[in-house]
Parts: C-alpha cells; sequence; structure tokens
C-alpha cells in the first residue's frame, strides 16, 4: 500500500487507489498510531481499500497531501556520505583526502524541519547563502528493538518514504557538526507517502533521482549506499533503541550543489523535485522566509 496523510476536514490517513485517496480514519487516528497496530493495522487498512465504498473516498486532487509522519516523535536520524561518490565530492568541497568512511556516520534533524509534499522551502539569507538540496530513501521502523542482528534487521522496517534533506551548508561548516545546518525549519520535505515494507521486496532496486527547475543533478540507485539498510540498522540499534515510528534516512548521491564547481546554492524560486521508484516525488519551491 501506498500510505497518506492528508488534509480534509481534519488531519486523517489513507490509501492511494488509483487517482482516489482511500480514508483509514475508522483503523486510526494517524500514522505513528497505525505504525504502532504493526501487522493487525496493515491487514484492517489492506481490507478497507479492497472494499471501499463511494462515501469513503476522496478524489487525490481535491485533499492536500501533509507529510507521511508530520510530527515525529523524535528526531530523524539522517546518514552522511553514505554514496561513494558523494562522499568524495564533500571531502573535496572541503579540501580533505578523499577517504570513505569505515563506520556509518550519524546525525540528526530536528522534528521541526518536516515539511510537506508542495510545501515552500524558506530561504532566509540573513540565515544562510547556501542552501543546497540531498535526495534520500527513509525508512520507516515498524518493529521496535536494540541490538538488532543484520539478518533480522529487514523485518523491523515498515516501510519507505522520500525525504529531500535540505541542508544550509555554510552553517554546517561553520558549526563543525551537522545538526544546526541540517535543521533549520521546513527543510525536510518528506512523503508523499509511505510504501508499505511488503511492496518492496528488494530495496537496492530503487532508483533516486533529483532535478532543479528541470535539470536532473542528481540519478543513482540504493544499491550505490556504502552501508546498505541491514547495517545502517544493525549499527544504529547496537545498545540504543530503536522504536516504532522511528525515521532513518539513508543518505544521498552525489550531485549536490556544494560539489560542483562553482557551487550552484539554491536561491528563491527554485523548484526542486526529488524522485524516487514507486514511491513518487516531492516538489518543492524554495520561498523567502
Amino acid at each position: 500500500m501506498r500510505l497518506v496523510t492528508i488534509s480534509d476536514r481534519g488531519v486523517m490517513i489513507g490509501a492511494l487507489r488509483d487517482n482516489d485517496v482511500v480514508l483509514l480514519d475508522s483503523v486510526a487516528p494517524d500514522m505513528l498510531t497505525l505504525i504502532e497496530m504493526g501487522p493487525s493495522g496493515l491487514r484492517q487498512a489492506a481490507q478497507i481499500v479492497r472494499e471501499a465504498l463511494p462515501h469513503n473516498l476522496r478524489p487525490l486532487d481535491q485533499v492536500r497531501l501533509l507529510a507521511p509522519i508530520p510530527r515525529p516523535t523524535k528526531n530523524i536520524v539522517c546518514l552522511g556520505m553514505n554514496y561513494a561518490e558523494h562522499a568524495r565530492e564533500s571531502l573535496r568541497a572541503k579540501g580533505l583526502p578523499e577517504r570513505l568512511p569505515e563506520h556509518p556516520v550519524f546525525f540528526t534533524k530536528a522534528v521541526t524541519t518536516v515539511n510537506h509534499p508542495e510545501g515552500g522551502i524558506p530561504l532566509d539569507e540573513r540565515v544562510t547563502q547556501q542552501l543546497d538540496y540531498e535526495v534520500e530513501l527513509a525508512v520507516i521502523i515498524g518493529v521496535g528493538g536494540k541490538n538488532i542482528r543484520r539478518e533480522a534487521a529487514m523485518q523491523h522496517v515498515w516501510g519507505y518514504t522520500i525525504i529531500n534533506d535540505v541542508t544550509a551548508r555554510d552553517l554546517q561548516n561553520r558549526h563543525q557538526q551537522f545538526f544546526k545546518g541540517k535543521s533549520l525549519d521546513g527543510t525536510c520535505p518528506m512523503g508523499p507517502c509511505i510504501l508499505t515494507a511488503d511492496e518492496v521486496p528488494d530495496p537496492s532496486e530503487l532508483r533516486l533521482r533529483l532535478r532543479v527547475n528541470g535539470e536532473l543533478r542528481q540519478d543513482s540507485s540504493v544499491a550505490d549506499l556504502i552501508f546498505d539498510i541491514p547495517t545502517i540498522i544493525e549499527v544504529l540499534s547496537l545498545g540504543q533503541t530503536l522504536e516504532p515510528g522511528d525515521i532513518i534516512a539513508t543518505g544521498t548521491p552525489s550531485g549536490v550543489a556544494m560539489g560542483m564547481q562553482p557551487p550552484r546554492w539554491l536561491k528563491v524560486g527554485d523548484v526542486i523535485e526529488a524522485e524516487i521508484d514507486r514511491i513518487g516525488t516531492l516538489r518543492n519551491t524554495v520561498v523567502p522566509a
């Protein structure tokens, strides 16, 4: 299923079916609750989708899509330099030796960064002059756990969505760590849906693309991850409990603005399309803050 959160006389969840949204408010009030319900919740949702009656349908073009999880319970966990070519372009841009990471590089984005499909990405030039983009496959945890073994890791995945990890590079460099430059308000467009894990037998087959004003900037495959999803979950959960609804953004491929000569930072009016096979496309415009 492709699950969404919508605004339609209130905020509710649904499932995409052709050009309609099948309302799932009778199953759960929000996406986090549905995730916590586990397989039972998905079975109930699937039955409603199969048997949907006209009164339970909303035309997709008549509702507003929100981020699938508009307010995560915890910061979004992200992976830095998890595609080889992006790691190299990042190091070159900083004048550092092109050495690939030996261990996953984790950081987080604040929950206040979450933005919606079609939402405006704020650019306050008093705060940053180096706004960048990063298309990423995000993993949604369904079954919590600690010290999860690699061979069992995929059993803990509930679904997948798209994140555009918008980054203020000047703040990232100024503060010598990732959090501040990654956590400006509205810099995490998410969606347009969550594709449930049963629909993705092998996530490594998914391709990622990002366009700015129609120009292809990023184009890669999840198969190119340095640390794959089972490794990420195994390492992250070592001594640390993962919980249902946790979001893990797995990293971005090469082609970011920072790696260009000269860099091509985002500006007001730019339209960014972040696309992943089978999940859809995030389309956001940079707007003045």
